[in-house]
Protein backbone atom coordinates (compact mmCIF):
# COMPACT_ATOMS: atom_id res chain seq x y z
CA UNK A 1 0.00 0.00 0.00
CA UNK A 2 1.44 3.57 -0.93
CA UNK A 3 0.10 6.58 1.28
CA UNK A 4 1.50 10.09 -0.63
CA UNK A 5 2.03 12.44 2.44
CA UNK A 6 -0.19 15.43 2.58
CA UNK A 7 2.22 17.50 4.81
CA UNK A 8 4.15 20.20 2.80
CA UNK A 9 8.15 19.70 3.95
CA UNK A 10 8.91 22.56 5.60
CA UNK A 11 12.11 25.00 3.88
CA UNK A 12 15.45 24.27 5.51
CA UNK A 13 15.51 27.30 8.09
CA UNK A 14 12.38 25.75 9.36
CA UNK A 15 13.52 21.74 9.97
CA UNK A 16 13.07 21.32 13.61
CA UNK A 17 16.43 20.23 15.30
CA UNK A 18 16.71 18.65 18.79
CA UNK A 19 19.10 21.45 19.83
CA UNK A 20 17.07 24.53 18.25
CA UNK A 21 19.17 25.01 15.46
CA UNK A 22 18.44 25.81 12.03
CA UNK A 23 19.68 23.88 8.50
CA UNK A 24 22.37 26.23 6.26
CA UNK A 25 20.34 27.20 2.56
CA UNK A 26 23.79 26.64 1.10
CA UNK A 27 24.43 22.73 2.24
CA UNK A 28 25.39 20.97 -0.35
CA UNK A 29 22.28 18.21 0.05
CA UNK A 30 19.58 20.79 0.58
CA UNK A 31 20.89 22.77 -3.01
CA UNK A 32 20.68 18.94 -4.36
CA UNK A 33 17.40 18.43 -2.81
CA UNK A 34 15.80 21.09 -4.35
CA UNK A 35 17.10 20.53 -8.01
CA UNK A 36 15.71 16.99 -8.11
CA UNK A 37 12.17 16.91 -8.81
CA UNK A 38 10.63 14.94 -6.17
CA UNK A 39 6.88 15.59 -6.27
CA UNK A 40 7.00 14.46 -10.68
CA UNK A 41 7.68 11.40 -10.17
CA UNK A 42 6.31 10.18 -7.14
CA UNK A 43 2.69 9.28 -8.93
CA UNK A 44 5.11 6.59 -11.29
CA UNK A 45 6.76 5.33 -8.37
CA UNK A 46 2.86 4.95 -6.86
CA UNK A 47 1.87 2.46 -9.31
CA UNK A 48 4.19 -0.13 -8.46
CA UNK A 49 2.18 -0.81 -4.88
CA UNK A 50 -1.59 -1.73 -4.32
CA UNK A 51 -4.02 0.91 -3.04
CA UNK A 52 -5.42 -0.87 -0.55
CA UNK A 53 -3.23 -4.34 0.32
CA UNK A 54 -0.27 -4.13 2.25
CA UNK A 55 1.70 -2.29 4.32
CA UNK A 56 2.69 1.11 3.88
CA UNK A 57 5.22 1.53 1.65
CA UNK A 58 8.31 4.28 2.15
CA UNK A 59 7.73 7.48 0.09
CA UNK A 60 9.78 7.81 -3.31
CA UNK A 61 11.77 10.80 -1.56
CA UNK A 62 12.86 8.19 1.05
CA UNK A 63 13.72 5.50 -1.69
CA UNK A 64 15.48 7.27 -3.99
CA UNK A 65 17.15 9.95 -1.97
CA UNK A 66 18.44 7.31 0.42
CA UNK A 67 19.91 5.21 -2.78
CA UNK A 68 21.29 8.61 -3.96
CA UNK A 69 23.04 8.89 -0.59
CA UNK A 70 24.90 5.62 -0.68
CA UNK A 71 26.35 6.30 -4.21
CA UNK A 72 27.49 9.42 -2.90
CA UNK A 73 29.01 8.92 -0.01
CA UNK A 74 30.27 5.27 -1.69
CA UNK A 75 29.18 3.66 1.14
CA UNK A 76 27.18 0.53 2.41
CA UNK A 77 23.81 -0.33 2.61
CA UNK A 78 24.00 -0.10 6.55
CA UNK A 79 26.30 2.72 6.70
CA UNK A 80 24.48 4.35 4.59
CA UNK A 81 21.46 4.43 6.94
CA UNK A 82 24.04 5.31 9.95
CA UNK A 83 24.96 8.23 7.92
CA UNK A 84 21.26 9.12 7.79
CA UNK A 85 20.71 8.76 11.57
CA UNK A 86 23.63 10.86 12.30
CA UNK A 87 23.37 13.74 10.08
CA UNK A 88 19.50 16.19 9.88
CA UNK A 89 20.82 17.39 6.25
CA UNK A 90 20.49 14.03 5.12
CA UNK A 91 17.40 13.00 7.27
CA UNK A 92 15.98 16.17 5.00
CA UNK A 93 17.33 15.16 2.04
CA UNK A 94 15.14 12.14 2.23
CA UNK A 95 12.10 14.07 3.26
CA UNK A 96 11.81 13.89 6.77
CA UNK A 97 10.59 16.92 8.96
CA UNK A 98 12.39 16.75 11.78
CA UNK A 99 15.23 15.26 12.92
CA UNK A 100 14.89 11.82 14.80
CA UNK A 101 17.53 10.05 16.57
CA UNK A 102 16.21 6.96 15.73
CA UNK A 103 16.73 5.37 11.69
CA UNK A 104 14.04 5.97 9.64
CA UNK A 105 14.35 2.69 8.17
CA UNK A 106 16.07 -0.48 7.56
CA UNK A 107 19.23 -1.30 5.45
CA UNK A 108 17.68 -4.23 3.64
CA UNK A 109 15.09 -1.89 2.62
CA UNK A 110 18.08 -0.39 -0.01
CA UNK A 111 17.68 -3.93 -1.30
CA UNK A 112 14.34 -3.37 -2.51
CA UNK A 113 14.67 0.63 -3.59
CA UNK A 114 16.56 -0.57 -6.15
CA UNK A 115 14.66 -3.14 -7.56
CA UNK A 116 11.71 -0.45 -7.46
CA UNK A 117 13.69 2.57 -8.99
CA UNK A 118 15.72 1.14 -12.53
CA UNK A 119 17.95 2.44 -14.72
CA UNK A 120 15.00 4.17 -17.09
CA UNK A 121 13.22 5.67 -13.89
CA UNK A 122 16.95 7.74 -13.25
CA UNK A 123 17.22 8.61 -16.79
CA UNK A 124 13.99 10.00 -16.51
CA UNK A 125 14.85 11.99 -13.22
CA UNK A 126 18.39 13.41 -15.05
CA UNK A 127 16.13 14.41 -18.40
CA UNK A 128 13.67 16.38 -16.09
CA UNK A 129 16.35 17.86 -13.98
CA UNK A 130 18.07 19.18 -17.15
CA UNK A 131 15.23 20.58 -19.09
CA UNK A 132 14.37 22.29 -16.17
CA UNK A 133 18.20 23.74 -15.78
CA UNK A 134 18.08 24.82 -19.23
CA UNK A 135 14.35 26.22 -19.11
CA UNK A 136 15.51 28.31 -16.04
CA UNK A 137 18.70 29.47 -17.79
CA UNK A 138 16.42 30.84 -20.60
CA UNK A 139 14.41 32.86 -18.56
CA UNK A 140 17.57 34.56 -17.39
CA UNK A 141 19.24 35.32 -20.77
CA UNK A 142 15.17 36.68 -21.91
CA UNK A 143 15.42 38.82 -18.76
CA UNK A 144 18.80 40.51 -19.48
CA UNK A 145 18.00 40.66 -23.00
CA UNK A 146 14.56 42.68 -21.67
CA UNK A 147 16.69 45.31 -19.44
CA UNK A 148 18.93 45.81 -21.97
CA UNK A 149 16.52 46.63 -24.41
CA UNK A 150 15.01 48.96 -21.79
CA UNK A 151 18.55 50.62 -21.20
CA UNK A 152 18.16 49.38 -17.57
CA UNK A 153 22.27 48.50 -16.37
CA UNK A 154 22.61 44.91 -15.93
CA UNK A 155 24.89 44.14 -11.96
CA UNK A 156 28.07 42.30 -12.76
CA UNK A 157 27.90 39.02 -10.58
CA UNK A 158 31.20 37.06 -9.39
CA UNK A 159 34.84 38.58 -10.46
CA UNK A 160 36.97 36.98 -13.51
CA UNK A 161 40.54 36.22 -12.75
CA UNK A 162 43.29 35.77 -15.91
CA UNK A 163 46.34 34.54 -15.36
CA UNK A 164 48.17 33.00 -18.26
CA UNK A 165 50.21 30.81 -15.33
CA UNK A 166 47.10 28.31 -15.19
CA UNK A 167 46.47 27.47 -19.10
CA UNK A 168 46.37 23.96 -19.12
CA UNK A 169 49.27 21.67 -19.64
CA UNK A 170 47.92 19.62 -22.10
CA UNK A 171 48.03 22.59 -24.85
CA UNK A 172 50.02 21.27 -27.72
CA UNK A 173 52.62 23.75 -29.34
CA UNK A 174 51.17 24.52 -32.86
CA UNK A 175 54.18 22.91 -34.81
CA UNK A 176 53.69 20.08 -32.52
CA UNK A 177 55.02 16.36 -34.37
CA UNK A 178 51.87 14.89 -32.71
CA UNK A 179 49.13 17.50 -34.25
CA UNK A 180 50.85 16.30 -37.84
CA UNK A 181 50.35 12.64 -36.85
CA UNK A 182 46.56 13.24 -35.82
CA UNK A 183 45.68 14.65 -39.24
CA UNK A 184 47.36 12.23 -41.28
CA UNK A 185 45.54 9.83 -39.70
CA UNK A 186 41.83 11.82 -40.21
CA UNK A 187 43.20 12.18 -43.83
CA UNK A 188 43.61 8.69 -44.25
CA UNK A 189 40.31 7.61 -43.06
CA UNK A 190 38.56 10.21 -45.19
CA UNK A 191 40.76 8.42 -48.19
CA UNK A 192 39.32 5.15 -46.75
CA UNK A 193 35.77 6.39 -46.80
CA UNK A 194 36.07 7.75 -50.27
CA UNK A 195 37.35 4.73 -52.00
CA UNK A 196 34.56 2.23 -50.44
CA UNK A 197 32.48 3.23 -53.20
CA UNK A 198 34.63 3.49 -56.02
CA UNK A 199 36.37 -0.01 -55.33
CA UNK A 200 34.19 -1.31 -58.76
CA UNK A 201 36.10 1.68 -61.16
CA UNK A 202 39.37 1.83 -59.23
CA UNK A 203 41.08 -1.43 -58.66
CA UNK A 204 43.94 -0.31 -56.91
CA UNK A 205 43.77 1.73 -54.08
CA UNK A 206 45.73 5.21 -53.85
CA UNK A 207 48.68 4.90 -51.94
CA UNK A 208 49.28 6.49 -48.35
CA UNK A 209 52.20 4.68 -47.11
CA UNK A 210 50.43 4.68 -43.82
CA UNK A 211 52.50 1.93 -41.99
CA UNK A 212 56.13 3.82 -42.96
CA UNK A 213 54.70 7.21 -42.06
CA UNK A 214 53.39 5.33 -38.28
CA UNK A 215 56.89 4.16 -37.94
CA UNK A 216 58.70 7.44 -38.58
CA UNK A 217 56.07 9.16 -35.95
CA UNK A 218 56.54 6.57 -33.44
CA UNK A 219 60.36 6.95 -33.53
CA UNK A 220 60.38 10.18 -32.60
CA UNK A 221 57.69 10.00 -30.55
CA UNK A 222 58.96 7.72 -28.10
CA UNK A 223 62.15 9.30 -27.23
CA UNK A 224 62.09 11.44 -24.16
CA UNK A 225 64.87 14.32 -25.70
CA UNK A 226 64.36 15.28 -29.40
CA UNK A 227 66.92 17.83 -31.01
CA UNK A 228 65.83 20.48 -33.24
CA UNK A 229 67.14 18.51 -36.28
CA UNK A 230 65.33 15.22 -35.73
CA UNK A 231 61.92 17.00 -34.93
CA UNK A 232 62.01 19.14 -38.09
CA UNK A 233 62.86 15.82 -40.33
CA UNK A 234 60.13 14.13 -38.66
CA UNK A 235 57.66 17.01 -39.03
CA UNK A 236 58.96 17.03 -43.13
CA UNK A 237 58.26 13.30 -43.58
CA UNK A 238 54.81 13.47 -42.06
CA UNK A 239 54.07 16.17 -44.22
CA UNK A 240 55.22 14.49 -47.41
Amino acid sequence: MYRKEEQPLPPPEKFELPFEGKLSPNNRWVIMAELIPWDDFEEEYAKLFSAEKGAPAKLFRMALGTLIIKEKLGTSDRETIEQIRENPYLQYFIGLNCYQQEPPLESSMLVHFRKRIDGELINKINKKIVKREIDKSDKEVKKKDCLQEKGEKIKNKGKLILDATCAPADIKYPTDLGILNQARIEIERIIDNLYKPLRVKLRKKPRTSRIIARKEYLKVAKKRKVSYQERRKAIGKQLK
